[in-house]
């Protein structure tokens, strides 16, 4: 029997929502900026009633670790580690731009993702995904924030068509156009729970679960403080 997961993500714009259950996904999602808190929670009830399961029934709860946008990354784990921590639940953390190279995937069919989100102050959230015969996602390069012109510098050109994701590619159209990279425009701009789900999945069937006090996001920028809860070192 396939594991079941409740994956979340405010870590953009898009506030999302999925539950995989038997290989069923039941999945919400709203592009609303501002409204992520209003929003999450009466999406988990949604989901959950659908699926005629409850918190307790499940085997994990999966959440976008980041990077994005940092109030978005904190909301999105405090109130994963407030659901996780009522149900006895083990934690997933998946990152935000292999999510999003899933979504491309499911979207565009592409097997070779570059993702980037705009940071804002003249960077981009960068990272690059290929997808195995077993469907999980390999990097091509570490995830890393970086102006869009030192990434240019830094990237070698090679064989592979790469299909865009992200808003980085928009705000930075100029700046990237320079990339030594073939590339084909996608259709994904935000990560989606449905697709942290399917992340997720591989990593439970790994073991790759934390518990509840040892969840953490990831911003890539060293000087966002994130308020530890107890018991952590």
């Amino acid at each position: 029997m396939s594991a079941k997961i409740l994956a979340l993500d405010t870590s953009t714009e898009n506030c999302s929502v999925a539950l995989l259950v038997d290989d069923q996904v039941y999945a919400r999602s709203q592009v609303a900026p501002r409204d992520h808190t209003k929003l999450v929670l009466p999406m988990v009830d949604e989901v959950l009633k659908e699926a005629g399961v409850t918190l307790a029934e499940l085997d994990a709860l999966a959440f976008g670790r980041g990077p994005g946008s940092f109030t978005g990354v904190r909301i999105g784990i405090g109130i994963a580690q407030g659901l996780a921590f009522g149900a006895d639940l083990p934690m997933i953390g998946v990152s935000t731009l292999e999510a999003m190279a899933q979504g491309t995937y499911r979207v565009n069919g592409a097997t070779h993702v570059a993702a980037a989100i705009d940071a804002r102050m003249n960077e981009v959230y960068w990272g690059r995904y290929s997808r195995q015969e077993n469907g999980e996602w390999l990097a091509t390069d570490a995830e890393c924030v970086i102006p869009p012109a030192t990434l240019c510098e830094q990237i070698a050109a090679d064989e592979l068509q790469w299909t865009t994701a992200g808003t980085g590619w928009d705000a930075y159209q100029d700046e990237l156009s320079a990339l030594p990279l073939t590339r084909a425009a996608g259709d994904v701009l935000f990560p989606d729970a449905q697709d942290i789900v399917q992340v997720a999945k591989h990593m439970f069937a790994k073991g790759e679960t934390v518990p509840v006090e040892e969840s953490s996001p990831v911003y890539l920028r060293d000087n966002v403080a994130w308020k530890k809860l107890p018991g952590r070192e």
